[in-house]
């Protein structure tokens, strides 16, 4: 059965999106890019973009799975958290709208699996990317790097889970 796995990586303003094929063969990108919010300081407005960009990504790639990094909150920063709960939320609802199973994985799991280290910085994180996509370049914006991340950490993952 083909396995092509949407990888997200979630934010308000830019929510980064990496589509991938796993086949026999390897690890092929499908289609990466980005879904901006672009209303400003309009909430509901946003996450309707939000919302209505990553159905069309769905709706157009036909994913057997949805991958999502992990809300991270920081005590000095509460309102971030909140503020990215409202994109997840119409992330989570575009998954179970088209029937999609998702799955979490926290930033520090995304990075350990991906470079070795839980702490990775955003350009390591990058260039790691590059690497296991064999890519001239690094993907660019980070969220694009991110989204393919967070992808690519369900495929490793999900194949040690599937040995057992």
């Amino acid at each position: 059965m083909r396995q092509r796995i949407l990888g997200i990586d979630p934010g308000l303003n830019i929510t980064g999106y990496g589509v991938i094929d796993i086949a026999p063969t390897g690890v092929s990108i499908v289609e990466a890019g980005v879904v901006r919010g672009k209303t400003r300081g309009d909430v509901p407005a946003r996450v309707l973009e939000i919302h209505e960009g990553i159905t069309d990504v769905i709706t157009s790639l036909k994913p057997t799975v949805m991958a999502m990094e992990e809300l991270y909150s920081h005590y000095d920063r509460p309102k971030t958290a909140i503020i990215m709960g409202h994109a997840r939320g119409v992330l989570c609802l575009a998954a179970a709208q088209n029937e999609l199973p998702l799955k979490h994985y926290s930033a520090t799991q995304i990075k350990k699996i991906l470079t070795g280290s839980g702490r990775a910085p955003k350009n390591q994180m990058q260039d790691s990317i590059r690497r296991e996509l064999g890519l001239s370049e690094v993907p660019e914006p980070a969220d694009v790097a991110d989204a393919l991340a967070v992808a690519l950490c369900h495929h490793y993952l999900s194949k040690v889970a599937s040995a057992f």
